[in-house]
């Protein structure tokens, strides 16, 4: 993955896919610990995080499918009943088909004086909380027969739910539902954490994620090159520290948003916001002339610029650090002109919105390597020639497709967004679904421009700016709540993540 050594900073937790999961366990095995072993280290993991989720549980229905991952299970009933706790087992496969450790550990769990109780149709869940250890990491295909009719069980018996390794019906790799998937509170996960896990429907299924890594030993992960990372907060400290005594604006960089064509002059407003309170120096506005009253009257800070066409836009283009162009832009002859002037003026761009329209449809063939490109599923979709759901059948793949296509970075918004870059892909594991509301992308773009503005590199800015995006949006939740949420609440809390250095309790005292 090129680049990666010299680009520390841009890395977070590394994610693998499930064949690297698989690898990752074999050399565990091979520098000594037996698999048995590492199955009841994994079975011990999850016991420790149900009894931390659910410490007043007296009762449980364990279900365990036929490889591994039920074997995880079964070893986590013998514990559960040793504990002293009324265990439900419930077992897909009959224990006289298992084979290797699997069948161990059912063994262990019938030691244990656990009953066994068939899975069939109808079976009703007892337990206080339940366990899938149905299916793990090596589904590909959707689920059918006694596991879906078992995973539809487990979702109608209205307990909270632990899932062993991941919820089963998730794509370890892509983060899609595979026809039906088990709806966990909490998930934990072993050896190496997943792609999957972070993604797509993952965030709606998975509950909290915890990773162990079951003291494997670290030299076993040393020459594997991770799908991804999971971006982390830290980041922000370390990409924005206080700023020179002696800074002034002109140090801050200049970035100028193109948007809000004839009657669609609120994106535009949005963009110009965020990117000044996230501190460019100087934040330009081109837009639609009947806007300029709404831009003076709501953010008098913006130099905002009436312009009829490109012609109108003079030097500006030029003048500027970094463009964003998209917001509020229209796909008629108006925004076609920005778009066009911004391509031509030889300055890092953020494209959204209908830039990437125009991009899709007009200004085919583009490519460079100083933009940043981020299309929700459905421009995604544009861009690539395919629908939105086969975005979102396989997002990782979509985004890096789309990386591959036009160069630069890619942000693939969503549930878990995907960056795309030359340093591999990461994943930002923060957002709520307050998000879902019109104005966001708007948002994150000026974000996006500010963090450009500053002399951030194209892809330190893109992780950054996602992260940032979401970790305001969670803030301006937890205060207001999710509903309701709207873009321009995240000014002011993004405002205070990236002044690190100040606490957010001292600086909310301040707003």
């Amino acid at each position: 993955m090129a680049g990666q050594s010299q680009d520390r900073h841009l890395e977070g937790r590394p994610l693998y896919r499930a064949e690297q999961v698989r690898e990752l366990d074999r050399r565990t095995i091979a520098t000594g610990i037996e698999g048995f072993a590492l199955m009841q280290r994994a079975a011990a993991a999850a016991w420790q995080a149900f009894r931390e989720t659910w410490p007043e549980a007296r009762s449980l229905s364990v279900l365990c499918g036929g490889g591994n991952n039920g074997g995880d299970g079964h070893v986590l009933a013998a514990l559960a009943a040793a504990a002293g706790l009324e265990v439900q087992h419930v077992v897909v496969k009959p224990v006289a088909e298992l084979a290797g450790d699997a069948r161990r550990a059912a063994d262990m769990a019938g030691a244990a004086g656990v009953g066994l109780e068939p899975w069939q149709p109808g079976l009703a869940l007892n337990g206080e909380v339940v366990v899938d250890a149905l299916l793990g990491t090596g589904l590909a295909g959707e689920v059918r027969g006694e596991l879906r009719d078992a995973i539809a069980a487990v979702n109608a018996a209205g307990r909270p739910v632990l899932a062993i390794d991941i919820p089963s019906g998730l794509h370890a790799d892509t983060g899609a539902e595979l026809g039906v998937a088990v709806r966990a509170n909490r998930t934990v996960t072993f050896i190496g954490d997943k792609l999957g896990l972070h993604t797509g429907r993952a965030p709606a299924l998975t509950g909290e994620v915890s990773f162990r890594a079951l003291d494997a030993p670290r030299e076993v992960a040393a020459d594997m090159t991770p799908a991804a990372h999971l971006l982390d907060r830290a980041m922000i400290a370390s990409a924005l520290p206080p700023r020179a005594r002696d800074a002034h604006k002109g140090a801050a960089g200049h970035a100028l948003v193109l948007g809000g064509a004839p009657g669609f002059g609120g994106a535009a407003l949005l963009a110009a916001e965020h990117a000044a309170r996230l501190g460019a120096g100087k934040v330009s506005l081109a837009t639609a002339p009947e806007h300029v009253i709404a831009s003076l009257v709501r953010r008098p800070e913006v130099m905002v610029h009436g312009v009829r066409g490109a012609a109108d836009l003079g030097e500006l283009p030029g003048q500027a650090d970094v463009l964003v162009v998209g917001p509020g832009l229209g796909q008629g002859s108006w925004g076609q002109a920005m778009l066009q002037a911004a391509l031509a003026a030889a300055r890092p761009l953020v494209v959204d919105a209908d830039g990437l329209n125009l991009l899709a449809s007009r200004f085919t063939g583009q490519q460079r390597d100083d933009w940043i490109l981020t299309p929700h599923p459905g421009e995604a979709g544009r861009l690539l020639g395919i629908e939105p759901a086969e975005v979102e059948a396989d997002r990782p793949a979509a985004v890096l497709a789309l990386q591959r296509r036009f160069g630069g970075v890619v942000i693939l918004k969503g549930a878990g967004s995907l960056v795309a870059g030359p340093a591999g892909l990461a994943v930002c594991p923060y957002g709520n679904p307050g998000m879902a509301s019109g104005g966001m992308g708007d948002a994150l773009s000026g974000i996006l421009g500010a963090l450009l503005a500053q002399g951030l590199a194209t892809e330190r800015a893109a992780r950054l700016g996602v992260v940032v995006h979401a970790l305001a949006a969670d803030m301006a939740a937890g205060e207001g709540g999710e509903r309701g949420l709207l873009a321009g609440d995240l000014a002011s809390c993004a405002r205070i993540l990236v002044n690190p250095t100040m606490g957010e309790d001292d600086a909310a005292a301040t707003r």
